[in-house]
């Protein structure tokens, strides 16, 4: 039996973002992002920053931007 991978995750956005609303927005856009690729993340910590651009773009080109830091940093199985 394999364990399953065990993530500590945190989400932050400063308030450059905006208001409470814009940025709590800003999170739950990126912990959803994160649900659909945590079964695929090694495990470990991880901490996302929110940025401005994350309003303006799609889900899917989020969700490949996502996949490809995490690729780089080697944190896919």
């Amino acid at each position: 039996l394999s364990q399953p991978n065990i993530h500590k995750v945190g989400f932050t956005a400063t308030k450059k973002l905006g208001n409470a609303v814009k940025r709590n927005r800003a999170k739950r856009r990126m912990r959803a992002i994160f649900r659909e690729s945590s079964p695929s993340l090694k495990s470990g910590s991880y901490v996302f920053v929110a940025k401005v651009g994350l309003f303006d773009t799609l889900h899917e080109k989020l969700l490949q931007d996502f996949k490809k830091v995490l690729i780089n940093a080697k944190t896919f199985t």
